[in-house]
């Protein structure tokens, strides 16, 4: 979303204060960073929700958060918030969703790629990749992988899966990580490649 001068000031500046001092400015602090009116500062964190850019719980300064995906990622910043895109199946597909289901922290050092998504796995048929039910796996967004990368696929543009990637002469295999289940192919035209797996993070409260 394309931000004026003014409005990319007031990000800037949203983004540094909550660096340095951990919480979003209040409304006079605002004013007084930016050098504006009280209702200046008002006007832009509502065209900056409108856009997407933040969020805030009430109709307080002090409740405006950076939604993840505009989190700038530095090298020396340790921990960053990646969104968590609905839920999808390690096992029997299930109809993909691509609404957000909230965020997850992670540590910045150990993930830093660009533009990383979290998917919430459903089903034990990756176990043996120590992919569990009710786990958060990170994926790297490629619409292309290599033989034996563990990827998250969508099924005929509706069902989306995380399996093994195997390429045949004229059909794509996706294997599981559990003998409980069988490897499936299917004609090129069916799967999409959405992201590798890069890395997973455990839901111990769902044990």
């Amino acid at each position: 979303m394309t931000l004026t001068n003014k409005q990319q000031q007031f990000f800037d500046y949203l983004q540094g204060h909550i660096e340095e001092e951990g919480r979003s400015p209040s409304l006079r602090q605002a004013a007084d960073g930016m050098g504006v009116s009280h209702n200046a500062v008002a006007q832009l964190i509502v065209q900056l929700e409108r856009k997407g850019m933040i969020e805030r719980e009430g109709r307080y300064s002090r409740s405006i958060r950076i939604l993840p995906q505009h989190v700038p990622v530095k090298e020396n910043q340790r921990m960053r918030e990646l969104p968590v895109v609905g839920q999808i199946t390690a096992g029997l597909p299930m109809y993909a969703q691509q609404e957000w289901d909230g965020s997850v922290v992670v540590d910045g050092a150990l993930f830093p790629g660009s533009n990383l998504f979290c998917l919430r796995i459903q089903g034990d048929s990756m176990q043996g990749a120590g992919i569990l039910d009710g786990d958060l796996v990170i994926c790297e967004p490629r619409q292309y992988a290599e033989n034996g990368e563990i990827v998250a696929v969508l099924i005929q543009g509706e069902e989306a899966t995380v399996k093994r990637f195997f390429l045949g002469e004229n059909h794509i295999e996706l294997r599981p990580e559990n003998e409980k289940f069988l490897p499936v192919q299917y004609p090129f035209s069916d799967i999409l490649v959405q992201g590798k797996v890069v890395g997973v993070v455990r839901s111990y409260d769902q044990r």
